[in-house]
């Protein structure tokens, strides 16, 4: 499955690209005065391989959660058993994701792709029945590849098999969404001690020092920061993983949920099919894709820059600007649904605003 998604995968449509530039210089505005949102219309028409790209709705946001075995060398102060509990609230509709959904009138899908502990409801599993979970009714997927990594500063976090089975499993994840109708696939995340991995993995797609790509995560101290950053540089020390390689890399220093969001943005790309990216964790695992398939780029929409400072340095990397800027750090795909208007009115300009010539408008 991995190996025929990646085949799929093409740049994007250079005519098509070209028709909206033409166009944005017809409509009833001063050429460029719409900024980059303008770029991201010629971007999404780039990839939807014509002018004007489909609207991107309905939005659908998959949220891949597991646990880390890293947890036990103290780079979180938060216990794990919070991994579950909050899957608990994100099906019980309690969550700032969830609120911020309803608001964008998006669906949200939680996908169990590691947790370790025990989840407090019972999976319905992972068959939609072609149809979206409304906003109201979030939907639960039973996809544990196994209960949490191994911990990275010990020896390997995955193995190569359970690498790829969260990447298949994120692939699987978005052509279901896609085929039950989204327009638009949202990142989401949660696993307790996932910015750990998150830098890891930066550190090596970006190949530089994990000083500058750890951060503080849910809040940490000094002293645990200086511990999570000594914890990331000693585990790549040990593995030294090929960037070359993204699913050893996954498997080396990675988590379930950074390998399924990777996953999940190459089965959007390989349909054509825009995936507005959340935070830290998100841009880590879009690191990966690009390692399997540098034209998948061409689906990333960077939704919001988060304060974690590795993110900074993977949108850089992945050569995006992200939509907004608010020092956002929560994760659960919040950045990500607040920016989806912005994406959504990129493309509804090329659709609903009149020409100078249809509108009967002088032009300068």
């Amino acid at each position: 499955m991995l190996e025929t998604t990646i085949a799929a995968i093409r740049p994007p449509d250079e005519s098509a690209m070209a028709a909206a530039r033409e166009l944005q210089g017809r409509l009833t505005k001063p050429a460029g005065s719409l900024g980059a949102l303008e770029d991201l219309s010629v971007r999404l028409a780039g990839l939807a391989g014509h002018c004007p790209p489909p609207l991107p709705e309905p939005a659908a946001v998959a949220i891949f959660a597991g646990d880390h075995g890293v947890h036990a060398q103290g780079v979180t102060p938060w216990p794990q058993e919070v991994t579950a509990q909050m899957i608990g609230n994100f099906l019980a509709g309690g969550a700032v994701v969830n609120a911020f959904a309803r608001q964008a009138g998006a669906s949200v899908t939680v996908v169990d792709v590691g947790v370790a502990t025990p989840l407090p409801v019972a999976a319905p599993g992972g068959e939609a029945g072609g149809v979206l979970p409304t906003r109201d009714a979030p939907r639960l997927v039973a996809a544990n590849v196994r209960p949490g990594t191994r911990d990275l500063a010990v020896t390997a976090a995955l193995t190569r098999d359970e690498a790829r089975a969260a990447v298949e499993t994120g692939i699987r994840v978005a052509d279901e969404l896609i085929d039950a109708g989204a327009g638009i696939l949202l990142t989401g995340d949660m696993g307790i001690g996932n910015t750990t991995p998150a830098a890891a993995l930066i550190a090596t797609f970006a190949g530089i020092d994990p000083a500058e790509t750890t951060g503080r995560g849910t809040g940490v101290d000094d002293p645990t920061y200086a511990r999570k950053v000594d914890v990331v540089r000693a585990a790549l020390r040990r593995h030294a993983p090929d960037p070359a390689d993204p699913l050893g890399v996954l498997a080396a220093v990675g988590g379930l949920e950074h390998a399924a969001l990777a996953g999940l943005i190459l089965g959007a790309a390989a349909r054509r099919t825009p995936v507005l990216l959340d935070g830290v964790i998100a841009v880590a695992a879009a690191l990966a894709a690009a390692a399997f398939a540098p034209p998948a780029v061409a689906a990333m929409v960077a939704g919001h820059r988060s304060a974690e400072p590795g993110a900074t340095v993977a949108l850089r990397r992945l050569g995006l600007a992200p939509l907004i800027d608010l020092g956002l750090r929560l994760g659960e795909g919040t950045g990500a649904l607040l920016a989806l208007p912005v994406v959504t009115g990129a493309v509804r300009v090329l659709h609903e605003v009149a020409t100078f010539d249809s509108a009967g408008v002088a032009e300068k």
